[in-house]
């Protein structure tokens, strides 16, 4: 007869446990890393972004990341904001939304990843997304902030490498709002900012929760299982 193990349960639970707290673990740390990564980002873009006033050229390692990575960003956003004109040029779209329709993609591309993330309850991967909601603002403050330059954008400022149409140039005239060119840009940058700043203190509360909520929630999940 096989040998009955009156205790086996406890053992399995025991096990269970471990390898339960060291998911846990390693999920914080690298929570805590990923914080860390987008502090320094946060607190050192305006510095290297090169449509603020402060950027300068110094030849860093640091500056060379950031080259890099506004490169790859830049392109990733560019045919992003294409793709949303090109929606357009396929479905009868009016004038004006076919201009905006650019910036209203490039917007919503992080977004709706922030969205999926957040509905599977990955709040974490959600405001990681969020933050590249107020990276993306960052470029349409800095192109808003172009549109006094006038409705033509030459070919060699156009992501197509073509003469295009400026979209805000086109946009804020139809609205009678080119003059406030200026303070537009401004409050988009601002508000850029605030998501960036929003998404990094979520990601904190995140990567060091309250341990004393995650005791009674584990409690009560414990107390749920065993009825």
């Amino acid at each position: 007869m096989p040998e009955n193990n009156l205790f086996k349960h406890l053992h399995e639970d025991h096990v269970e446990g471990e390898q339960t707290e060291s998911s846990l673990y390693s999920n914080t740390m690298a929570k805590r890393v990923t914080l860390g990564i987008f502090v320094a980002f946060l607190l050192l873009f305006p510095h290297y972004a090169p449509w603020e006033p402060s950027y300068e050229q110094d030849g860093s390692l640091v500056q060379m990341i950031f080259t890099l990575y506004f490169f790859v960003a830049n392109q990733t956003f560019g045919i992003v904001h294409e793709g949303g004109h090109g929606v357009c040029y396929i479905l009868p779209c009016p004038e004006f939304l076919t201009m905006a329709n650019g910036t209203i993609f490039q917007l919503l591309f992080p977004g709706l990843i922030a969205y999926y993330y957040y509905r599977k309850g990955n709040l974490f991967a959600a405001l990681i997304a969020l933050f590249f909601v107020g990276f993306s603002l960052q470029y349409t403050a800095w192109y808003l902030s172009t549109a006094h330059e006038g409705l033509i954008l030459p070919a060699h400022k156009s992501f197509l490498g073509v003469d295009a149409i400026h979209d805000f140039n086109y946009m804020l005239s139809a609205m009678g709002l080119l003059a406030y060119e200026s303070l537009i840009a401004g409050l988009t940058r601002f508000i850029a900012y605030l998501i960036m700043l929003a998404a990094v203190i979520g990601m904190f509360f995140e990567a060091f929760p309250n341990k004393n909520k995650k005791r009674v929630k584990s409690g009560w999940r414990r107390r749920k299982k065993d009825f």
